[in-house]
């Protein structure tokens, strides 16, 4: 008997050793599983588990680096814990866009002595706070901040300025038109400036951005590498950045070697900036550009500019030939390898030999495109939409078929027009639904035949011919697929009214339907995916195909699919949702949209869902069903929802959502309004940035800026 009970307990200690012991791997394994795991929890609680995990917990290379721009649930008690325990540890800080933190909480960030990074964007930072936080910091050398109504550079100490002079990078966000610390930071070689100032303030005057005039101090750029500026909408924005570029007018720097200003609308060019440009087609080389279209629209400034070896252009909107790319900026076609990024979106005559008496509609040369094809053969960005780019009915020469050549691609956005086989497009007249007219709102009664519900039905249809599957089939590490009608235009602009009216889609793109949907699931490692105004969607049965291959999927934005008074893609849409574990950004914008108990239910299956946003004029929504998601979505920190319901139902919801669930989510952010309010840009500008211009605002993403521009 004791020999049998001898045996039992050898078989279980067997088994036992036969297991999986996580502390049992080495620690190098341990390290890299780790640093999965936010930093906050890492120091605060998983340290406190075991004795090796406590010493792992604090390594160099785990607490070097410190991220919590994404980290929703850390609050100000955890942050001030955190600095106390590693502050000397850490080297890098990130707090872009903790905007729920209270500003009391920049007070810990002097316990960490040794930054060389700081990151504050979306944080709100007083001057008086600034200068004695950046007192402490004698090491930084990289800062990141938002210049906010009330700040007063005067009150920088003298031991601020100090470090301030030794910072090289410099990201600053303007709401208010000031220099901000630029002046005192005279070592600046990178400046990233993102203008956010309003033309009128919440009282309803009118600002001016010569309020800038009265400081005596002016920028120092004689080390500038790098000069970056995005202009949000409105003309305060281009008054002050030509203050900024009017010191560089009269110096350009010698070690320039990045220029980049993004402007929405017109931005005309003044003497200033033509002897700015002049300078720098003579003194400099340049591997990244970017200038507003006034800029560059018949002008033979690209002609003179010299290159080095480029790694980034942006022609956004500009009215630039196919002739002209490839002879003033390819180089009449030589080598490019160097070139990673290409932004040509609303470029409408980019793949023509010339624009002058060519219609937008017209065919491509597809001669052009395999140059750029051959030339820039590195590219990892490429962004062609807001265009109708239609290819002839010649053999080998669709532009899908051309792209399939660029194996590194990344990220890729295209218009609708330009994605459909010619044949198809030809053959196939417009169907019926997409060409009723929108009435007031009214559901028109319109026949629809029974389609294949079956995930591959439609989609093997085209397999064989398709181009635009054969595309999907050959760019297997696609990241970011953009597909947007050329005429789309979001409901909800940034400062203006919400648009009630949009344009048809192009007629080319009648034809884009499930069967191109579904050639998308073929990308296995997908993660962000927008699709705009793709008319023939009739059953959404490729949205399906996506849910179940794309289980990287993390942002999906679907506008305006199929017809505009019914959402016909909803119940494919609802089966998609059930297999999006990894969805954390969700945007929906189509005229009717039913938010109801059905769609929020499939809802709650992404289970990693952190932010929501629904954009329906006429839509309408049940208050039950979203507290009810909400409940049972406990990583849901972001709500935006822009319907048809009334003040009164939106208001109401909003405040049961705040009240529920506020204290749990110290990050929740809720807005309910009805989209045709008078006072919606007043509740937007409310918006956090960071949701703001991630997720709310539509608009094409892909090499919208370099890549790595910040850290």
């Amino acid at each position: 008997m004791l020999r049998c009970g001898e045996e039992v307990v050898s078989e279980e200690s067997e088994e036992e050793s036969n297991g999986v012991n996580l502390m049992e791997f080495s620690d190098e394994i341990l390290l890299h599983i780790l640093s999965y795991v936010p930093c906050t929890d890492l120091v605060l609680n998983v340290r406190r588990t075991c004795r090796k995990l406590a010493t792992l917990c604090l390594d160099k290379s785990l607490t070097h680096t410190v991220l919590l721009q994404k980290d929703y649930k850390v609050n100000k008690d955890k942050v001030k814990q955190l600095m106390r325990d590693i502050g000397k540890e850490i080297y890098q800080l990130n707090m872009a866009g903790c905007y729920w933190l209270p500003s009391s909480t920049i007070d810990h960030v002097t316990r960490c002595k040794n930054l060389v990074k700081l990151n504050l964007s979306g944080c709100h930072v007083t001057s008086l706070r600034l200068s004695k936080m950046l007192s402490t910091l004698q090491h930084l050398r990289s800062l990141a901040i938002d210049v906010n109504p009330g700040f007063d550079a005067s009150q920088l100490s003298s031991e601020c300025k100090a470090t301030l002079s030794r910072v090289s990078e410099l990201k600053q966000t303007l709401y208010t038109p000031s220099y901000g610390v630029v002046p005192c930071c005279t070592s600046l070689e990178k400046l990233l400036l993102y203008f956010e100032i309003l033309d009128r303030s919440r009282e309803g005057f009118m600002l001016s951005g010569q309020l800038m005039v009265g400081e005596s101090n002016v920028p120092h750029y004689q080390n500038l590498r790098i000069f970056y500026a995005r202009l949000a909408p409105g003309y305060v924005n281009q008054e002050v950045v030509r203050l900024y570029l009017a010191v560089l007018s009269d110096r350009t720097p010698e070690n320039l070697h990045a220029f980049l200003i993004s402007a929405p609308g017109s931005f005309a060019e003044t003497g200033a900036t033509k002897n700015l440009l002049d300078s720098m087609a003579r003194n400099v080389r340049l591997d990244a550009l970017q200038l507003p279209k006034a800029w560059i629209n018949g002008s033979g400034l690209l002609q003179h500019l010299k290159f080095n070896n480029p790694f980034y252009f942006s022609f956004s909107r500009c009215t630039l030939s196919g002739g002209h790319l490839i002879q003033r900026v390819i180089n009449g076609g030589k080598d490019l390898k160097s070139l990673t990024s290409l932004n040509l979106s609303g470029c409408v005559h980019c793949l023509a030999p010339e624009s002058l008496f060519r219609k937008a509609e017209d065919d491509i040369d597809s001669s052009i495109l395999e140059s750029l094809v051959v030339s820039c053969c590195n590219l990892r960005h490429l962004n062609l939409s807001a265009a109708h780019h239609h290819s002839s009915e010649s053999i080998g020469n669709h532009l899908c078929q051309l792209l399939s050549r660029l194996k590194h691609l990344l990220s890729l956005a295209l218009p609708v027009c330009s994605i459909t086989d010619v044949a198809a497009s030809v053959e196939k007249p417009p169907t019926t639904p997409n060409l009723v007219p929108q009435t007031f709102g009214k559901k028109v009664r319109i026949g629809i035949p029974t389609y294949p519900r079956n995930l591959g039905d439609q989609a093997n249809q085209k397999i064989e011919s398709s181009v635009f599957w054969a595309l999907m089939g050959s760019l297997r590490f696609l990241e970011t697929l953009e597909i947007i009608g050329s005429s789309f235009s979001s409901a909800m602009p940034r400062n203006e009214p919400a648009i009630r009216n949009s344009l048809p889609p192009c007629v080319r793109a009648q034809s884009v339907g499930d069967s191109e949907v579904a050639a998308i699931s073929q990308l296995t490692y997908l993660q962000s995916l927008t699709l705009a105004q793709l008319p023939n969607i009739l059953t959404g049965s490729g949205l399906v195909s996506i849910g179940l291959q794309c289980q990287h999927l993390r942002t999906l934005s679907l506008a305006n699919l199929g017809m505009m008074g019914k959402v016909v893609y909803m119940s494919a849409l609802m089966d998609m949702l059930k297999h999006c574990r990894c969805l954390r950004d969700l945007r929906l914008e189509q005229p009717y949209f039913c938010a109801g108990a059905q769609f929020f239910q499939a809802l709650s299956h992404c289970s990693s869902l952190q932010r929501l946003c629904i954009v329906s004029r006429s839509g309408t929504l049940q208050s039950d069903a979203v507290m009810s998601f909400m409940a049972s979505c406990l990583e849901v920190i972001m709500c935006h929802m822009f319907m048809g319901e009334s003040l009164t139902v939106c208001k109401n919801l909003q405040q049961s959502i705040v009240r529920s669930f506020q204290a749990e989510r110290p990050a929740l952010n809720v807005v309910i309004f009805p989209l045709l309010h008078e006072d919606l840009t007043e509740v937007i500008r409310d918006v956090p940035m960071r949701h703001l211009d991630e997720i709310t605002l539509f608009k094409s993403r892909v090499a919208e800026e370099p890549p790595n521009l910040w850290w």
